[in-house]
């Protein structure tokens, strides 16, 4: 579809209720379901706040234990220099369990990236971690990895524990530790986050629960109730270990370090490293094995631009933008929970379909809104900067700031939501009067070039089709001249 436009858009009205975030342009033929990126690997997202790994069928070993994987579409696209530039190395090489493995490759991860590389074998070994690499570069498998290849199923306690800022992204982890685990026959893995029902998480853990994916009041909360025994538990991860030891967390984290092992071992990862993680680091970490893959601070394969607009222009900007870019999925950022409802009715009235999630939202519903962007049932997502964090959608090949950021990390998370894993997209920055001075400032902080729009953008920028290997070209050719 060459717009983000709905086809035969008859009168706009609202789709679900406005309180749960779904706000769509419908027309007779709107149940259809967005395609998601053909060459995307969108892995799908629970709607519930905890869950159980399933085990796998009982596979027989053999030299051609591969054979019998699930493995989902190779991914075509085009890598940058972000994932592909490592030192060559296989998963086979770090000696992990053979069911591990198989969960692994059936992620659709065919080799690890250069965080991977880096940061597997020392965590392995037992070492604490500072790291720091781009958004989108594989942190999640840097961490996921190693702690569940140590997880031992003889041990009916919660052995791990990983931090995480927001419920979306404590989600999104427990599916993929979840996925990675299907085979190695019976890790439970839980998420506990705020805003869900605390009598279903004490009940969870009156069972087995080898590892806890959570945000830091609610774990804090199940550990002073004497609910989640956290004594034994060998290996913390905190992931974007910034925000977790900003003003509004650090003082939790203190006090959940406070109930652990003195011999654990603590991984830090992020895409930003402000003093406060300095401080952090010097406190609690022991000889720290550190890793920073930040040469330069932006993706690669994301293209900047910004557009000189007023205030009241911004909306007409936006309907032109949809109208001429090939969107595949969008995310839009206001800078207040008010403007971002505000501007999803408006993107609704002109007949786009369009969710939208800020933090002031139910839980459910944001639960919801996330399960359903994720899995390509909307093609336009506006919110707030809760969904900077971590958020890793595939499909989604344009990031707009409707309302530009004050700062060059929230800029940084922001655009860090296209281009996931070296693959290509846009970042485009709507531009006032007022922002000018925040652009020049952010431009130099993160040394980066943020360009002029130009009347038409080459699609080989940002769309997956026109920037998929030599390969497929080759493939294609050969099929239309046999």
């Amino acid at each position: 579809m060459a717009t983000a436009k709905m086809e035969n858009v008859g009168a706009v009205v609202m789709g679900i209720s406005k309180q749960n975030g779904q706000l769509r342009g419908l027309s007779s033929q709107s149940g259809s379901t967005i395609q998601s990126n053909p060459f995307a690997r969108v892995s799908t997202g629970g709607q519930k706040p905890a869950a159980d790994s399933q085990e796998g069928p009982g596979i027989r070993f053999g030299e051609d234990w591969k054979k019998s994987l699930q493995l989902p579409p190779k991914d075509k696209r085009v890598k940058t220099s972000d994932v592909t530039a490592t030192k060559g190395n296989e998963f086979e090489d770090y000696c992990l369990k053979r069911e591990l493995l198989m969960g692994i490759f059936e992620m659709g991860w065919e080799k690890p990236s250069p965080v991977q590389e880096e940061s597997i074998p020392i965590a392995l070994s037992g070492r604490d971690i500072l790291a720091r690499a781009k958004n989108g570069t594989g942190k999640s498998g840097a961490y996921l990895i190693p702690m569940l290849e140590r997880i031992d199923l003889k041990k009916d306690y919660i052995q791990a524990l990983v931090m995480v800022p927001t419920r979306e992204l404590a989600l999104q982890v427990s599916q993929i530790s979840i996925q990675l685990s299907k085979h190695l026959g019976g890790v439970k893995v839980m998420a506990t986050t705020g805003g869900t029902n605390l009598r279903d998480d004490i009940m969870r853990l009156d069972e087995i629960v080898h590892v806890v994916i959570a945000t830091p009041g609610r774990i804090l909360d199940l550990i002073k109730k004497g609910v989640a025994k956290v004594d034994k538990v060998q290996i913390m991860v905190m992931d974007e270990a910034d925000k977790l030891l900003s003003q509004d967390f650090v003082v939790l984290i203190e006090d959940i370090i406070s109930f652990l092992d003195k011999n654990r071992q603590i991984l830090l990862y992020s895409a930003t490293f402000p003093i406060t993680v300095q401080k952090f680091m010097a406190k609690h970490l022991r000889k720290p094995y550190e890793i920073n893959l930040m040469e330069e601070l932006t993706l690669k394969g994301i293209t900047q631009y910004y557009a000189y607009v007023t205030e009241r222009q911004k909306v007409h900007c936006l309907n032109t933008l949809f109208s001429r870019l090939q969107i595949n999925q969008s995310i839009i950022f206001c800078n207040s929970t008010q403007r971002v409802e505000l501007l999803a009715k408006k993107i609704t009235q002109l007949g786009y379909s369009c969710f939208y999630i800020h933090a002031k939202m139910m839980q459910e519903y944001r639960n919801r809104v996330f399960h359903d962007f994720r899995n390509g049932l909307c093609r336009n997502l506006v919110c707030t900067d809760l969904f900077t964090r971590g958020i890793d959608i595939q499909a989604v090949n344009v990031v707009i700031n409707f309302d530009f950021p004050k700062n060059a990390e929230t800029y940084l998370h922001r655009i860090g939501r296209s281009g996931r894993f070296g693959h290509l997209g846009l970042a485009i920055n709507l531009i006032t009067a007022e922002d000018r001075f925040n652009l020049k400032a952010i431009e130099d902080q993160l040394v980066t070039d943020i360009k002029p729009i130009p009347s038409n953008i080459d699609k080989s920028l940002y769309v997956a089709e026109f920037h998929s290997t030599n390969d497929e070209a080759e493939e294609q050719e050969t099929q239309e001249n046999p």
